[in-house]
């Protein structure tokens, strides 16, 4: 007699399973989601014969599985290439991020290339799709547009138009007939996910899915939902700015540490090939408090100025505001400045932002924080054209930065004529910088912060180091 599974209890928001019923999922820390379900029983599974035999990998053509544009040539950065035949592809954002928008510049794009493309609406009815294609460029004869919650009639429509891409927006909101639960829940999620991989990799047809975030960011739904896809795609973006970014969080075709940058308007989206002038003001006099750091996202340099602002403080304890910055690592270096270099702010109320919106977690930021702190409190701006890059250790020296050269290349090619970075591990520091020129700019190397900021002026060589913590 077949042994039957004892029932056991699952969340509905995030599948996990646990053989004793508790009032909070362990998973997600959903309250009241955990019910009981009911296992299927047991059994041998028998051996089905193979429609195709096992060949050596050699054997295999990779002709039917090369990338191809999308017509949107920061999607195709972030991809590794573009789009490959029979992948799935998950594109998941905030409401309101740009999602529906990119991908139906993308299906639009797609089809202008005489490739036939099937756009699935579940949200938003035929006719507000179309709306949105009409203000973006996007009508083409070979675009198919359908408006379907139904999994049955979604693969009715592919049967029927054949396309080579699909998109379906969005994934939670199609329903399978036969499965337990609503729309956007966990089995229905995975039955739908599984129907749509199953005819992507059977016809070979490129799919992208659309998919919602929780309210902490992550994707909403079972987490087997980013591993039975090929690319998971995050777009981000703030509400208050234009700009977007894409990244890539699992790519099976090209790299994860690659971002695509675009500007959001009311006449569609646009790839943005240099974002750096978005998070750089131009400055038609030398202004104290700002400094300009080079960051890294993915493998692309970006250049983001800082700001500082240093007031006197009418509170008993002043006021510490960030802005784009760590706020952990700002008070970090502004210990660091007070203890090493002798920058008193203890008694001061302390702003600090960056330009444009943007998010600067990057270590490597840290000198030019520092400098901007610096150069708030004295009133003395920085040199005109000085990039500063690198990470500051709690004993004031400079550590090195990953990708020096890009980021030197990068600030070069935008007209800097001065970068102080930190020394090189294992070369003793000379009493004066070293300097050498990359594309005509001239490069600095510093031991440490206190040397870089009296180099640029910003201290004074008989800067009075304060007393130890014990002698206070």
């Amino acid at each position: 007699m077949p042994k039957t599974a004892r029932p056991a209890f699952r969340c509905s928001e995030c599948g996990w399973e646990t053989s004793k019923w508790v009032g909070r999922c362990s998973e997600c820390q959903a309250w009241g989601s955990v019910a009981e379900a009911a296992a299927a029983p047991a059994g041998r599974t028998a051996a089905t014969p193979v429609t195709r035999p096992a060949v050596p990998i050699g054997q295999v053509s990779v002709e039917d599985s090369t990338f191809r544009t999308s017509g949107v040539p920061e999607l195709d950065r972030v991809l590794g290439g573009g789009l490959v035949p029979g992948a799935v592809i998950l594109l998941a954002g905030e409401p309101g991020v740009g999602k529906s928008t990119l991908l139906l510049e993308v299906a639009a794009q797609t089809a202008r290339y005489q490739r036939r493309t099937l756009y699935v609406t579940g949200e938003e009815s035929a006719s507000q799709v179309r709306l949105r294609a009409d203000r973006t460029g996007g009508v083409h004869d070979e675009l198919y547009l359908a408006a379907e919650t139904d999994l049955g009639a979604v693969l009715t429509h592919i049967e029927e138009v054949r396309p080579t891409l699909i998109v379906v927006d969005s994934v939670q909101t199609i329903g399978a007939p036969g499965v337990d639960g609503v729309p956007g829940g966990v089995s229905q999620v995975k039955e739908v996910a599984a129907a749509l991989v199953r005819v992507a990799k059977t016809r070979n047809i490129t799919t992208v899915l659309v998919g919602h975030v929780t309210k902490d960011g992550s994707i909403a739904g079972p987490r087997v939902l980013e591993h039975v896809v090929d690319v998971v795609l995050h777009f981000e973006g703030h509400r208050d700015s234009r700009f977007r970014m894409v990244r890539a969080m699992k790519n099976r075709f090209g790299p994860v540490d690659e971002v695509g940058c675009f500007d959001l308007g009311t006449e569609g989206i646009n790839a943005v090939t240099d974002p750096t002038g978005l998070f750089v003001e131009n400055h038609h006099a030398q202004v104290p408090g700002t400094c300009v750091a080079v960051t890294m996202e993915g493998r692309r340099p970006l250049l983001a100025e800082v700001q500082a602002l240093v007031t006197h403080s009418a509170a008993e304890r002043p006021r510490r505001t960030t802005s784009g910055l760590d706020s952990s690592r700002v008070a970090m270096v502004m210990a660091v400045l007070q203890q090493h270099c002798g920058v008193r702010l203890h008694t001061l109320d302390v702003f600090a932002s960056t330009v444009g919106g943007a998010r600067v977690v990057e270590p490597a930021s840290d000198l030019a924080v520092a400098v901007a702190l610096t150069s708030a409190s004295r009133g003395v701006p920085p040199p005109r054209g000085v990039v500063a890059m690198g990470e500051i250790g709690l004993s004031g020296e400079l550590r090195r930065v990953r990708d020096l050269p890009q980021r030197l290349a990068e600030a070069a090619r935008l007209g800097f004529q001065l970068a102080v970075v930190p020394t090189e591990p294992g070369r003793p520091a000379a009493r004066s910088p070293e300097s050498w020129m990359v594309d005509g700019m001239r490069v600095l190397d510093v031991p440490d912060v206190g040397s870089a900021l009296r180099l640029l002026q910003l201290l004074t060589t008989d800067v009075q180091r304060p007393r130890p913590v014990e002698d206070l």
